[in-house]
């Protein structure tokens, strides 16, 4: 089955946000994982959730997600992310 990750990202930094962006684009490709959103125009309906920039990407499964973000590519990355923004993010198994 699927997995979807949802970001709520702020950046602080866009220049070093978008060296974070150079190094992930190719990393999520490898494995196998896709951008269905990344910080279009969205809007609230319900609730006090007030989301910056979100971020939609599925991956193969949650076992390609786990590997991907616990991976030394991504943690790498990671620390790079972490400097010029803060986020939130969730998985959530897809459908079959």
């Amino acid at each position: 089955m699927p997995a979807y990750v949802i970001f709520d990202v702020e950046i602080r930094d866009l220049q070093q946000y978008q060296s974070f962006m150079l190094g992930v684009k190719p990393a999520l490709e490898a494995a196998g994982a896709r951008y269905l959103t990344r910080g279009g125009a969205h809007k609230v309906y319900e609730g006090d959730w007030q989301p910056r920039r979100i971020v939609l990407l599925e991956f193969p499964s949650v076992a390609a997600w786990e590997a991907f973000y616990t991976g030394a590519t991504y943690q790498g990355l990671k620390a790079v992310r972490d400097a010029c923004s803060s986020a939130r993010l969730v998985s959530v198994e897809g459908l079959d």
